[in-house]
């Protein structure tokens, strides 16, 4: 299956780069970790078009024969159109349809000056740091099943850095990692963000697009990219973030989801 959605090409290439399987079925992928099992996007199918109508539960279906042990469903389709009788099929079968904003830049716009050290990660306890980090975001799942996932999660991307194809930066403030976000190459000349993520408490200070324009440049300088690549809700406040630092909109990317148990009440 060819793949054309900027976004979903890659995040397939950072998975299967880091550890994750995909298995070709024609009218759609299979994306397995199965190191992380409770990660939303590491196990989800993408679909090349939407199904024929009424074949959204059918779609369900299928997600829960490949993956009956999963907690969640995650349904990506490789284009943006998707009709309101599909939408409203796919919600009355539980899902939550998102529609991101999938964001190119090839320069930087400065950011402003922050009170805080901007730098690249570096050893078990920044990783630790930044897996502490994430938790805190999502108080309302249990911290051990979160710090399970949050832990695989840095495995991944440290499979990434060992490999050279990019870094994860981080602001600190008094030595407390408060903000980070993650840049690798997943193409000769472009690269992917990932996991932008700001504590709550340190949030409208310019550390968000701090560590964004640092990984960036790093990306641009060090790593030999052309092309940054970044996804953020259409609607959030990030995005406007990431516009004010030279980020154009470039298309949208079509991601369903459904969740049960206590990962129901994470959001994000």
């Amino acid at each position: 299956m060819h793949v054309s959605s900027l976004g979903f090409r890659t995040d397939l290439a950072l998975l299967t780069s880091s550890g994750s399987v995909v298995e070709d079925r024609g009218t759609h992928l299979v994306v397995r970790s199965p190191d992380n099992p409770s990660y939303f996007w590491g196990n989800f199918l993408l679909l090349a078009r939407p199904p024929v109508p009424g074949g959204e539960r059918e779609v369900v279906g299928a997600f829960h024969t490949e993956f009956p042990l999963a907690e969640h469903v995650s349904i990506g389709i490789d284009t943006a159109d998707l009709t309101d009788e599909a939408r409203a099929a796919f919600e009355a079968a539980g899902l939550t349809v998102d529609v991101a904003t999938v964001l190119t830049a090839s320069s930087l716009e400065p950011a402003r000056e922050v009170e805080a050290e901007v730098r690249a990660l570096d050893g078990d306890d920044d990783w630790e740091a930044r897996a502490r980090l994430s938790q805190q975001l999502y108080p309302q799942t249990s911290e051990d099943a979160f710090m399970t996932f949050a832990r695989q999660k840095n495995a991944q991307e440290r499979r990434l850095v060992d490999a050279g194809r990019g870094t994860r930066f981080g602001a600190y403030v008094d030595g407390t990692l408060v903000s980070t976000a993650g840049i690798f190459v997943t193409e000769e000349g472009v690269a992917r963000y990932q996991s932008v993520e700001t504590h709550p408490d340190h949030r409208r200070r310019g550390l968000a697009a701090a560590v964004v324009h640092a990984a960036g440049e790093h990306g641009l300088d060090r790593l030999g990219v052309r092309t940054l690549v970044i996804v953020a809700d259409t609607d959030g406040e990030a995005i406007g973030i990431y516009r004010k630092l030279g980020f154009a909109d470039v298309e949208r990317q079509l991601m369903m989801e459904q969740r049960s148990g206590e990962w129901a009440t994470l959001d994000g």
